[in-house]
């Protein structure tokens, strides 16, 4: 039996050992905030993997192919000073503009601001793993390690969720730390829909096998009035 609206209860799941709060509105919505104990893997003895590190190609490429660019230009121009020909043009007027404009030109702020600009780009995608879209999984066997696309990851808990009886249609978004879950139930008290959803829900991101524990926010309302 549900709730009144307006009316805010504490009430235990099936499946779920913390749940901290279940309200029916007066908007006619029920919602939830949970957490699950994820599964024992071998990687609990060990504090299990981290995220996946991305090769940064594309960043690499650009870096390399610009090096390239400004070091093949210096070497010729040098080359040819060297076989007693003049320097090119525009050697002569970055050399003139670098000897005769002061340190507080605005053209000389603003081009060493971008430098720093790419010089930080550069540290940061060096400290960071990337590939935020990649969830590592927990490792089963020692020498295989696998991930999941977060996309991925939200489809199939989507299909799970489908399942529930009275569920009409669901929308999941998986993110880094959290799975939220935002359903329209046609049929059924929305607290009993959502009381499915949670433990359907929750045994999906545990056969999932993610590393890291994912908190579960869980959405329940009527379909909204036609015209």
């Amino acid at each position: 039996m549900s709730e009144p609206q307006g009316s805010e209860s504490t009430r235990p799941t099936s499946g779920m050992p913390v749940l901290e709060k279940s309200a029916q509105s007066a908007l006619g919505q029920s919602t939830s905030s949970a957490g699950y104990e994820p599964l024992h893997t071998v990687d609990d003895e060990d504090g299990g993997q981290g995220r996946f590190w991305s090769a940064r190609r594309i960043p690499a490429g650009i870096l390399a192919v610009l090096i390239l660019v400004v070091a093949g230009a210096f070497l010729y121009d040098v080359s040819a000073v060297r076989a007693d020909r003049p320097a090119m043009h525009w050697r002569r007027a970055l050399a003139r503009q670098l000897a005769e404009r002061p340190l507080d030109d605005t053209w000389v702020l603003v081009g060493a601001g971008v430098a720093a600009a790419l010089g930080i780009w550069l540290l940061v995608l060096a400290a960071t793993p990337g590939l935020r879209e990649i969830l590592p999984m927990r490792r089963t066997h020692a020498d295989v390690r696998a991930g999941l696309h977060r996309g991925a990851a939200a489809m199939t808990l989507r299909d799970r969720a489908m399942e529930v009886a009275g569920v009409q249609s669901v929308r999941v978004r998986v993110g880094r730390r959290k799975v939220d879950v935002r359903a329209v139930s046609h049929f059924r008290e929305l607290d009993d829909v959502r009381a499915d959803l949670d433990a359907t829900v929750a045994d999906g991101i545990r056969g999932l096998g993610l590393t890291r524990s994912l908190s579960m926010s869980v959405h329940v309302r009527r379909p909204g009035r036609k015209g």
